[in-house]
């Protein structure tokens, strides 16, 4: 939430007469949330509803594309008083700050190939209608004009247009490399350069029209290539937006908020239930539980206490705690992991696509074919324009234009495929990366689990003790408790009458039941014993304590991925932050024989790294923010619709709904357009060798290059249709 300022209000008099004092006014405050749950308009509705009514709010909007509310309230209102309003109404909500976020979201990269786009098919309309005259039979002065005409049109048309390709291929030249916008670059140049001169010598055959069309089509696949994909945010900077902008100082035993950059080393820090950690400490005075789930995964909260340490990003579940600050800013965990985030995102733009593969061989042949067919013609006929006419002929021919339609095109195909499935592409090159994938790697906690516990020990307690365990539970909003209150209700059970109930932060909860003492909570509490599995504990005066076992339900879909997965010949490996009991039972659940327990953010993303240095292509599929470290390390990642904005900005593709099942599709789905991809290529290069001999001997009119040009197109659009 950005910081509460006030400003002066000054018109011209005021200004001139400064003796007269302004009255402050306190400005609005916005408020920015991450709302990871919602997926429909229904929740966008809800959401807005809910914001609208709690008083203070004066406007809140929700974006769905990015999973984000962004609030304006009075300033006196905070992201704490709004988190409980959205929760009550079924929505995971998490503060942003709207600082950390970019200035603008405003999309200028497709508006701007659309309007490329738009001016090219627009140009080529006008030369094209021109041309028609020219080819109907249009000469001497009539045709010269009609030339001018269409170069006037061009030479703008293509200015603006094709800047796309100039810059990229500029790009590519200053480190001596080559791309496929480098032959697309010299065709339509050698094309505007040999229409230029012919029209100013009144030759017959200009090729204004050949580069308006390649460039028209190029644009339509770049424009292709970018619809198929969510615009890619940095995860770095989602992270960054979780770092909680606001703390509560206490100095000589006074509260102050202050704002969490003005924070040193070694400054005591008041964090209350609910809230989350401003920066790295060690808790000096307090007990309570902390929800590491978004960090570690564990799915039980953490018990603390004096003298022990945590981490900025953690949330404090039941009791007020005060921390020394020992990392700020930049220093923190959490500060780090952005960091390393950002350095393993850019790993990605090292990837080289298979257009750029292909251009390394196509570029120089096709050099090379029109520079021989210019010193060629120059010999034999001595004529430096015929030579000059030629080799823009069989540059134009060998048809760059159906080489950049052969990505997008089948991409374009198989990104709604997969949509169609519930699967959101992002990268332009996951496709490609997706069907190399050997070794999938899966988070437990909200990726192969729901990530909510799930009573699973109801029938095995007497009534009477259900009903002290409900009224216990109801008195608590700690996750367990949560789960066995839905449990008992949609049961029917009543809770007893109970005194003096009380949580005791980071225990359980405690109250008198006919007149002897009950408690609800950790083992040692109650005097049980500790287990691997997660367990509540109820405890009644004479009586041993019981076990009231919790489990995570499997995600819809979560096995029939597994095994189809290592049906197809992939590895499959389980790696998650929780208990080694918890890892260890789903692994056998699901058949999955390699799995890791207990694992830090950066040992998921060390291990696969590793994996990926002994030659592996990892798929890794995770949730929550101690997976982003990894998911931007793999070589293609996927995260469920429900995950954290961080982990999913970080991730190439997005799973929109709870089944898991069509993973293993899309690695299917990937392989075939891979397939389709290169069976492109080869379409292109076929028609390469039937139309180049004939822009060899002189053959290829404009009207011949036209039309060369949009039936390898067509046929390459064909092809890449049958992906669906």
């Amino acid at each position: 939430m950005a910081q509460l300022s006030s400003g002066t209000a000054a018109c011209p008099g005021c200004i001139a007469a400064p003796a007269v004092p302004a009255r402050p006014i306190p400005q609005d405050t916005q408020i920015a949330l991450s709302l990871p749950g919602i997926h429909c308009s229904a929740c966008i509705a809800t959401v807005e509803r809910a914001l609208n009514a709690t008083p203070g709010v004066e406007d809140a909007r929700v974006n769905l594309t990015l999973k984000r509310a962004m609030i304006k309230a009075a300033p006196d209102l905070r992201a704490t008083d709004l988190i409980p309003v959205l929760e009550n109404a079924g929505f995971e909500a998490h503060e942003l700050d709207p600082g950390a976020l970019s200035a603008t979201q405003a999309d200028k990269a497709g508006r701007d190939l659309l309007m490329r786009l738009a001016v090219a098919g627009f140009a080529s309309m006008n030369v094209m209608l021109l041309s028609v005259s020219v080819w109907s039979g249009a000469s001497d002065a009539t045709r010269d004009m009609f030339h001018w005409i269409s170069a006037a049109i061009t030479l703008p048309a293509i200015a603006f247009s094709a800047q796309p390709f100039f810059a990229n291929a500029w790009s590519a030249l200053r480190v001596r490399r080559l791309n496929m916008d480098v032959p697309i670059v010299l065709a339509i140049l050698l094309a505007l350069v040999t229409s230029l001169w012919e029209t100013t010598l009144s030759g017959e055959h200009a090729y204004f029209d050949a580069a308006l069309t390649l460039t028209f089509f190029l644009l339509a696949g770049r424009y292709l290539d970018y619809r198929t994909r969510a615009a890619a945010r940095s995860a770095a900077e989602e992270l960054t937006a979780l770092e909680v902008p606001r703390a509560i100082r206490v100095a000589v035993g006074v509260e102050e908020e202050v704002a969490v950059a003005t924070l040193n080393v070694g400054d005591l820090i008041l964090v209350r239930p609910g809230g989350r950690m401003p920066v790295d400490g060690e808790i000096v005075s307090g007990q309570s539980e902390l929800d590491r789930s978004l960090l570690t995964g564990e799915t039980l909260p953490v018990f603390a206490e004096q003298g022990a340490t945590v981490s900025a990003g953690e949330v404090n579940l039941t009791g007020p705690l005060t921390i020394r600050a020992t990392a700020v800013g930049e220093d923190t965990s959490l500060h780090r992991m952005a960091d390393l985030v950002a350095i393993a995102e850019s790993g990605r733009s090292r990837y080289t696509s298979l257009a750029d593969k292909a251009a390394k061989l196509y570029a120089p042949g096709v050099h090379i074919l029109s520079a021989l067919s210019f010193v060629g013609w120059y010999i034999y006929s001595g004529d430096i324009r015929t030579a000059l006419n030629i080799a823009a002929a069989v540059l134009i021919i060998t048809c760059p234009c159906a080489l950049g339609l052969a990505v997008p095109a089948v991409t374009t195909a198989a990104s709604g495929r997969l949509f169609r499935k519930g699967m959101l592409i992002k990268h332009s090159t996951a496709l490609e990366r997706l069907a190399e994938v050997d070794t999938v790697v899966f988070d437990k906690t909200g990726t192969l689990t729901s990530g909510i516990p799930e009573l699973t020990s109801l029938g095995d307690h007497s009534r009477a003790d259900l009903e002290v365990a409900l009224a216990l539970a109801e008195a608590s909003s700690h996750p367990l408790s949560v789960a066995l209150t839905k449990a008992a209700r949609e049961a029917g059970i009543k809770p007893a009458t109970l005194k003096d109930v009380t949580e005791v932060p980071g225990y359980g909860t405690e109250g008198t039941y006919r007149g002897q003492r009950v408690r609800l909570g950790r083992a040692a509490w109650t005097g049980a014993e500790e287990g691997d599995q997660t367990t509540a504990w109820l405890a009644i005066a004479g009586q041993a304590p019981s076990a009231f076992l919790f489990s995570d339900t499997l995600r819809p879909g979560a096995a029939d991925a597994v095994q189809a997965l290592r049906e197809a010949g992939k590895e499959v490996i389980l790696i998650s932050g929780d208990t080694q009991g918890a890892v260890q039972a789903l692994a056998g659940k699901l058949g999955i024989q390699n799995w890791i327990a207990q694992a830090l953010p950066q040992d998921k993303a060390q291990h696969v790294e590793a994996l990926r240095d002994q030659g592996h292509h990892v798929l890794m599929v995770g949730d929550g923010l101690n997976d982003t470290e990894a998911l931007a390390a793999a070589h293609v990642s996927i995260s469920p619709a429900s995950a954290l904005d961080a982990a999913r900005v970080a991730s190439d593709i997005v799973l929109l709904g709870n089944d898991l099942s069509p993973i293993a599709d899309a690695c299917d789905t990937a392989a075939k357009a891979t397939k389709r991809i290169r069976e492109n290529f080869r379409i292109a290069t076929v028609y390469n060798i039937i139309a180049v001999p004939l822009a060899v001997v002189g053959l290829a009119t404009p009207l011949i290059a036209a039309l060369a040009m949009s039936t390898s197109s067509i046929t390459v659009s064909l092809n890449a249709l049958r992906v669906r």
